[in-house]
């Protein structure tokens, strides 16, 4: 595989979103719905080019081909995101597998991953869980 480009923040978060999302291999329109909601209204993607999201999801699925393209896809994630957002970066992985009220083992694994590779405080990863979930919750 060529060499894969360097991410902003910006693409750091997006690609986590995107990761987490297609870790099942069904990407749902609510997860889809989620992560478009994110970048249009957040924050950390004030004035991030749109255009930048179909790059940083073919970068996400040409790492899912490649043996070892997990460990590659979270180091680049860790060499382009600040320290201060691997939480940030969590809270969104978080919400775009609870967008759509299902949780299957292989979301919940790829979020442990996600967890374990940006070094969230299990503590901090229930109450992160925690929010998402209720903020999920349908009556």
């Amino acid at each position: 595989m060529p060499e894969t480009p360097s991410l902003s923040p910006q693409d750091a978060l997006l690609a986590v979103m995107i990761a987490c999302s297609a870790a099942d291999q069904n990407v749902r329109t609510a997860e889809l719905v989620a992560i478009q909601s994110v970048v249009h209204h957040m924050p950390a993607f004030a004035g991030y080019d749109t255009d930048r999201m179909q790059r940083v999801a073919q970068i996400v699925f040409d790492l899912f081909e490649e043996e070892d393209g997990l460990d590659a896809l979270f180091g680049l994630v860790r060499d382009s995101l600040p320290e201060r957002l691997n939480e940030t970066a969590y809270a969104l992985a978080c919400d775009v597998v609870t967008a759509d009220r299902h949780h299957s083992d292989v979301e919940i694994r790829m979020l442990e991953e996600v967890r374990e590779a940006l070094e969230i405080d299990r503590l901090h990863a229930a109450a992160i869980e925690w929010s998402a979930r209720v903020r999920h919750m349908v009556p």
